[in-house]
């Protein structure tokens, strides 16, 4: 095989551990995270700062927080999770432990790319115990919240469409599809960046919001441009309302599915992510 495995369906962790510091999203605190392989199944986090031991980290400690994933974890919480989680599932990485300094996820470049860089430079070996099974949709699912949904069918592989629609005419309404594997995942998914507007960030600035963005960690939209360019995709905005999506069911795993999604959000990730335990059988 190439670097990067062909698919889902084998356990990998590193062959090193490795560390990046960095500004969190809202917070606007350093943090810092080092990723180590792991004998065992799952992802699993230690706050340096709070607890002894890690703990293996679940659907049933997600909490609702706005613009991001953040998990419970006893009487601590770790933000801003997605986009590393997206790394780890998206490569392929099936076992792995995360030491966080802090209270948030480094933001880095506001995309998975340096995330993939990193997991490069330090390798990737198959895990000593097995992955669990990809989910395997039994019938159709959908979630409607709102103006947004997603609708999912069983598939022989994962399948991905996004659709975003926005009123500001740098972005309007875009539609991206892939079928997902590690190579494209890292080609066409991984650099896309955040995004955020010019109108809403004394808005969010108030609520205690984004106090780490900044030019170099997330596009900005005046309106009827980018006040940061250039793009590195086109369409760069609904590719990265994928790598949230895909961040999003790195717990559950990446479901043998074709997936249409419209105007997703972490909330209704979530909601998706517990349907697809509900719903459906692993093989």
């Amino acid at each position: 095989m190439d670097f990067w495995p062909a698919d889902y369906e084998e356990s990998w962790t590193l062959a090193k551990p490795f560390s990046r510091k960095g500004v969190g999203l809202h917070s606007g605190e350093e943090s810092e995270v080092c990723i180590k392989p792991s004998d065992f199944e799952g992802f699993h986090v230690r706050l340096v700062n709070h607890q002894d031991s890690p703990v293996t980290l679940n659907l049933s400690q997600i909490r609702y927080s706005p613009l991001c994933t953040t998990f419970e974890l006893g009487k601590h919480r770790l933000s801003t999770v997605e986009h590393l989680l997206a790394a780890f599932a998206g490569c392929g990485l099936t076992h792995v432990q995360i030491e966080v300094t802090g209270d948030e996820i480094p933001l880095l470049d506001g995309s998975s790319k340096c995330w993939v860089e990193a997991i490069k430079d330090a390798g990737i070996v198959r895990a000593k115990t097995p992955r669990k099974p990809s989910p395997t949709l039994r019938e159709p699912i959908f979630i409607n919240r709102g103006q947004s949904l997603i609708n999912a069918v069983p598939s022989e592989r994962f399948k991905l469409v996004g659709i975003i629609d926005f009123s500001y005419e740098a972005i309007g309404r875009q539609i991206f599809s892939i079928e997902l594997n590690p190579d494209n995942f890292i080609r066409e998914i991984a650099p896309a960046r955040t995004f955020g507007f010019v109108d809403q960030v004394d808005e969010l600035k108030k609520a205690g919001l984004i106090k780490g963005g900044a030019l170099e960690n997330a596009l900005v939209c005046n309106g009827k441009s980018w006040v940061n360019p250039p793009l590195r995709f086109k369409d760069e905005p609904v590719r990265h309302k994928l790598l949230d999506l895909i961040g999003d069911l790195a717990l559950v795993g990446l479901p043998k599915a074709q997936v249409l999604v419209y105007r997703g959000s972490h909330a209704l990730h979530a909601e998706f992510a517990e349907a697809i335990l509900k719903s459906c059988s692993s093989e």
